[in-house]
């Protein structure tokens, strides 16, 4: 059974997808600093000065001035300004492979082969088709001139 599984581990996709997934997660977190550090920063000045991180419902009785209070207090929050956060992360994150995965597509495409050599040719006497170093029609028996 270890011998098998070493095997599979071994196998070429295997170690490409472990080194896919630890590069995909790096790269991850490079979105997720880009954008709570520097897009929704100035996403929030031109909505009127707003951190979205700290936009919630408080759904208990009591009120909270921001949202590390409530978490503080271990009151439940509905935390939409996070939310929101993510779905950017989502969206660039997901624009960023769309991008990517159509780069790496056109680089993985076999130019077109070249058209084909025609071997025949047609009998200049009875226009049926002959090899082309042919001397003599096989069909109408006529003389050709040498190619």
């Amino acid at each position: 059974m270890f011998k098998e599984f070493k095997a599979f581990v071994l196998r070429g996709n295997v170690l490409d997808m472990a080194v896919g997934i630890i590069i995909g997660a790096a790269f991850g977190k490079i979105v997720s600093s880009l954008v709570s550090d520097v897009l929704m920063p100035p996403i929030g000045l031109i909505a009127g000065r707003v951190n979205f991180s700290d936009l919630f419902i408080n759904l208990s009785d009591t009120a909270y001035p921001s949202l590390d209070a409530a978490k503080a207090a271990g009151a439940p929050t509905l935390n939409y300004g996070m939310f929101i956060n993510t779905v950017v992360d989502f969206v660039i994150v997901a624009a960023v492979i769309f991008v990517l995965v159509k780069q790496f597509a056109k680089l993985q495409r076999q130019p077109e082969p070249p058209p084909a050599v025609s071997t025949n040719k047609a009998c200049p006497h009875c226009i049926s088709t002959i090899p082309i170093k042919a001397t003599r029609c096989p069909n109408c028996t006529s003389e050709l001139k040498a190619a």
